[in-house]
């Protein structure tokens, strides 16, 4: 039996994303109930794909390969009313064996920053204040068609756009952070002290396995010259566990590096094996799922831990903070996140959404902070 809403009529399904892409018609041959697939490439055509589709028998299908990364205005529809997301690159040149990005995107392609900047300038004017730069690796970004525009020149130009009040972006590849971008983080207020910086394993022999292209002792001394030249910079990072080959060695330098940098965040997974993948046609999945599960816990656990210390260092500061949203646990606070990327809850009447307020913080958790509004917002 078929599901319909309230007015009796069927929900349209679409399936989008690197799985609409690397499975393609497979997903319409094995999902009855799926009207819409649209590739990584296709997404700008999503509302006339979906036009006529809740009919039955009315599949649309188009995972083909383009090469243009305009996105038309017309079609973006913001539902965040403080931020904005803006991508700058599709597609990544790298090929990290453990990745699917490089087959169900594409190769790199910048948009034009004429382009960038317009779609900031239409944001801003918008009322959103925060823009986050999206990109595969976000900070390989070269102009198309401005000679001499890199990313640290890009947060430059958007820095410059009246109405934006905070700039962030994601993901960053720790091999293309260059002084250039580092100077830009430093010298220019609107760009957050947050830097997302993933590093996947603390083990240099894993990180060769993974095609990372960096070693533990590279990263360690971005972090080091990072830390010297922005001090209250927040640093969070991405981490697989269980990549084939790993050892309870190589675990325990995932363990000391994660120590030692101390991140204010972290996304971790167990290892999956994705299908293409350079992993998957040359490498065994062979560390058992007990000890891929026994690790990560740990690993989280640890991280956990070191969140909770920093975030009691921050009880009786008084940090700015971007009011985003309504508290997720108390539906009379609000929330937002501090220029580091912590969240704080706080109570405060609806009217102060989309507002930078000083908040003095009193209470901590290993997620997040509590505080009181200071007068004079």
């Amino acid at each position: 039996m078929v599901p319909t809403d309230a007015k009796g009529k069927r929900p349209v399904v679409a399936v989008t994303g690197c799985v609409a892409q690397q499975e393609g018609a497979e997903l319409l041959r094995r999902g009855q109930r799926v009207d819409v697939v649209v590739g990584t490439q296709a997404l700008t055509r999503l509302p006339d794909l979906l036009k006529n589709s809740d009919t039955f028998h009315a599949a649309k299908f188009d995972v083909n390969p383009y090469d243009n990364v305009s996105f038309p205005f017309s079609v973006t529809k913001r539902s965040d009313p403080v931020r904005a997301s803006v991508t700058i690159i599709e597609g990544c040149n790298d090929f990290c064996a453990f990745c699917v990005v490089p087959y169900t995107r594409g190769h790199e392609r910048m948009r034009a920053s004429a382009e960038i900047l317009k779609e900031v300038r239409l944001a801003a004017s918008q009322g959103h204040r925060e823009i986050h730069l999206l990109g595969q690796i976000v900070n390989h970004y070269e102009a198309p068609d401005r000679g001499g525009c890199d990313f640290a020149e890009l947060l430059r130009l958007v820095h410059e756009v009246p109405g934006v009040d905070r700039i962030r972006f994601s993901s960053p590849h720790p091999r293309h952070v260059t002084k250039r971008m580092i100077e830009a983080m430093q010298d220019l207020p609107k760009v957050c002290r947050h830097l997302h910086l993933p590093v996947q394993s603390g083990s240099s022999r894993v990180l060769a396995r993974m095609r990372r292209r960096h070693t533990r002792d590279d990263y360690l001394r971005l972090v080091g010259k990072l830390r010297v030249s922005i001090p209250n910079i927040a640093l969070s990072t991405d981490m697989i566990i269980g990549f084939p080959g790993e050892t309870d060695h190589d675990f325990e330098d995932t363990m000391s590096l994660t120590r030692e940098v101390g991140y204010s965040s972290m996304f971790s997974f167990k290892y999956s094996e994705r299908p293409n993948t350079l992993a998957s046609a040359r490498l065994v999945d062979d560390v058992p799922a007990a000890d891929k599960t026994q690790r990560i816990v740990a690993l989280q656990e640890l991280q956990k831990s070191i969140q909770t210390k920093l975030h009691q260092q921050r009880i009786g500061t008084e940090p700015e903070v971007l009011v985003d949203s309504v508290s997720r646990k108390r539906r009379s606070e609000l929330a937002g996140r501090t220029s580091e990327n912590t969240v704080v809850n706080f109570q405060a009447a609806p009217e102060f959404l989309g507002r930078l307020v000083r908040v003095k913080i009193t209470n901590s958790g290993p997620f997040s902070l509590h505080g009181e509004l200071l007068q004079g917002h």
